[in-house]
């Protein structure tokens, strides 16, 4: 199978890091293909780069559906775009957050997802909060700006393992969740220091896209991701048009 692993930044070291770790855990027969968005923010850190961030989202989609794809990645933790993915395409879409947050719910009663800002915190605690976790979850901010984690030479590591460990005394953490696409490449790692799970959304979502392929189950057309309707769009918005619709 084919999963397109999108990136709704534009940073493509992120989205390379981010292809390393979707490959390390995919199956023998699935093929990743990552992609950058070409349009919008460098990193996205709230509703602000978020909203900004999906045209360039949509436009991938758009422009790969010719060479094919099973099912498609949304490689923020935000889950950007997500539900307006979901109505573009034919095939499943995953997040990394809500794929996250489903994995970390069958290895422990409590969890808390580590973060970058406090404004991506509430973002995602407001995620966590819809996708029904809300009583098992918290989330915590480590106040490391999302590019921090590219520079080898900032402190960005040491923040966020101190946040694991605040949250391990004092949530009652039985496992963690690692609130960044940014941060795919320490799970393992951070796995082994503090022996509890660590949860990457990264990996979560890759094996959630090759299960929902799999089982051959795609996002209903039926309602609420119905396919948009078409009609005209206007100036720099134009190119996203629907032309066509399913009921």
């Amino acid at each position: 199978m084919r999963l397109l692993l999108i990136n709704p930044n534009t940073s493509a070291s992120m989205t390379e890091k981010a292809a390393v770790a979707a490959r390390a855990v995919a199956a023998s027969g699935t093929e990743i293909i990552a992609a950058t968005s070409q349009m919008g923010p460098a990193s996205i850190e709230g509703y602000y780069d978020g909203a900004l961030a999906v045209p360039g989202l949509l436009r991938e989609l758009k422009e790969r559906q010719a060479a094919g794809y099973d099912a498609a990645i949304i490689c923020c933790f935000d889950d950007t775009g997500l539900e307006a993915a979901r109505m573009f395409c034919d095939v499943p879409v995953v997040g990394l957050c809500e794929s996250a947050v489903a994995t970390a719910g069958f290895l422990a009663q409590r969890f808390s997802v580590v973060t970058t800002l406090e404004r991506s915190r509430i973002l995602i605690d407001n995620l966590v909060q819809r996708y029904g976790m809300g009583s098992r979850a918290k989330v915590r901010a480590s106040d490391i700006p999302v590019l921090e984690l590219e520079n080898a030479s900032s402190d960005a590591i040491g923040k966020l393992r101190a946040e694991i460990e605040r949250a391990l005394a004092e949530d009652g953490a039985e496992a963690i969740v690692l609130g960044c696409a940014g941060m795919t490449d320490l799970a393992r790692e951070l796995q082994e220091i503090y022996g509890v799970p660590v949860v990457d959304g990264v990996a979560a979502a890759v094996k959630q896209a090759e299960a929902l392929v799999s089982l051959g189950l795609s996002t209903s057309k039926r309602s609420s991701y119905a396919s948009p309707l078409p009609k005209s769009f206007s100036g720099a918005m134009s190119d996203f048009a629907p032309i066509s619709a399913s009921a």
